[in-house]
């Protein structure tokens, strides 16, 4: 029996017609998630506003409302709304039609 050089369907389709496949994330995904990060650290640089070192002060700076209002809001939107974001946004690609 003679043996026979056995191709996949993908791999002939893949020469055929060239890449098949490319990254599905472009610039503007890439932008915000920098933006995302920012975000992230902003969120945790106003969160840092209520630590003190000074135990007469502790129960005086947890009464800081960037610390227990903002800080947990803009962290619930990074995380919530910009990296899903970034993950999902589908760019627009002319050369597709």
């Amino acid at each position: 029996m003679s043996k026979r050089k056995t191709t996949s369907t993908a791999k002939r389709q893949s020469a055929k017609f060239g890449i098949l496949w490319s990254f599905p994330l472009g610039k503007m995904n890439f932008i915000y998630f920098a933006v995302a990060i920012g975000v992230l650290i902003l969120g945790y640089v106003l969160m840092a506003t209520g630590i003190t070192s000074d135990p007469q002060k502790h129960l005086e700076t947890w009464a800081n409302p960037v610390a227990i209002v903002v800080a947990p809001t803009v962290l619930v939107i990074a995380y919530c709304v910009i990296i899903p974001l970034a993950i999902m946004k589908r760019t627009v690609n002319s050369s597709a039609e």
